[in-house]
């Protein structure tokens, strides 16, 4: 759904002035304010809260007639958390890596690399740069919905390992191509990104852009295949119950953190490395984001969350 968001914004800046674009922005969240004034409190939720008539009417609303399901027990899991759990490993394991996954996914320069997507198609000589992000968000869909298919057949590390090996040599061409045309004979050492494509001196050829298209496409797609949608199963599937509220709030706050400081602190690091520098840094962090995965990150396919436990426990 975040990918096909993404799309419509797209499409909307596509086909939209942006004061329209602004006000448009405006309905989903208005649309989701209204319609949770309709949604329950979740049942266990209510059952921590000792509210079970509420918790009973919870269920029956989301999952409709009583027939098919059972009154759930009200065991450990219901317990919640507490600081002092951090020291067993089935707790402080799937932290380190929940936090670390939505850290990596940042820092790879997804967000970098999707904001100066429509500069590149301009230096590309696309006749219509704002249709060019659309397929771009398109490719971003396409390779997700894939993901979401194979990923149960495929395993979750696999497509990590391979999402983060097409980013890195994705990030590495980015860079090169950065590189060629800063060392062009009528180019200054530094780009600024923030002004329009025909002030810059560019020397490149219409081809030295299209590798910069070739690998932002790649870069994409490779990120929707695997380090796009997978950290956020991950997350879902690797927390106990009793910690899993806390565990995921701290992992979104970490995500969009990161993205956070990615966003805002890029352009300077651009300055700091030249545009070059700062790609082939994200590639090294997209390296990283590999060894991690072959070393810490376990394969959770097919396997149920007592299992997944048991294995951060040691047993």
């Amino acid at each position: 759904m975040v990918v096909i968001g993404i799309l419509l914004a797209y499409v909307a800046g596509w086909i939209l002035e942006w004061r329209w674009l602004a006000v448009m922005g405006c309905v989903p969240p208005s649309l989701m304010l209204l319609l949770m004034c309709c949604m329950p409190e979740t049942p266990r939720f209510l059952l921590t809260q000792h509210k079970f008539q509420e918790a009973m009417a919870a269920l029956q609303f989301l999952w409709g007639a009583e027939q098919g399901w059972e009154e759930p027990a009200i065991g450990a899991e219901h317990q919640g958390f507490h600081v002092a759990q951090l020291r067993r490993p089935g707790v402080y394991k799937p932290f380190i890596i929940g936090i670390s996954l939505m850290a990596f996914q940042q820092l790879s320069g997804i967000n970098a690399v999707m904001f100066y997507a429509e500069t590149i198609f301009e230096e590309a000589k696309f006749k219509d740069s704002s249709l060019a992000s659309v397929i771009v968000g398109v490719i971003q869909v396409l390779l997700t919905a894939v993901a979401a298919l194979i990923m149960d057949r495929a395993g979750r590390r696999l497509l990590l390992v391979l999402s983060g090996v097409v980013m890195v040599c994705s990030s590495v061409t980015f860079g090169a191509y950065f590189k060629l045309t800063q060392d062009g004979p009528s180019n200054s050492s530094h780009v600024d990104f923030f002004v329009p494509v025909s002030m810059e001196p560019i020397n490149a050829s219409g081809g030295l852009a299209w590798l910069a298209v070739g690998s932002m496409c790649f870069f994409i797609a490779g990120f929707a295949l695997g380090w796009g949608p997978i950290p956020w199963l991950l997350m879902s599937e690797i927390f106990p119950l009793h910690v899993k509220g806390v565990a995921t709030g701290i992992c979104v706050l970490t995500n969009w953190l990161m993205a956070f400081l990615v966003t805002k602190e890029f352009s300077s690091l651009m300055e700091v490395l030249r545009p070059y520098g700062a790609f082939w840094l994200t590639s090294t962090f997209c390296v990283f984001s590999v060894l991690f995965t072959l070393f810490c990150v376990p394969e959770t396919k097919g396997k149920t969350l007592e299992q997944i436990t048991a294995h951060f426990e040691g047993q």
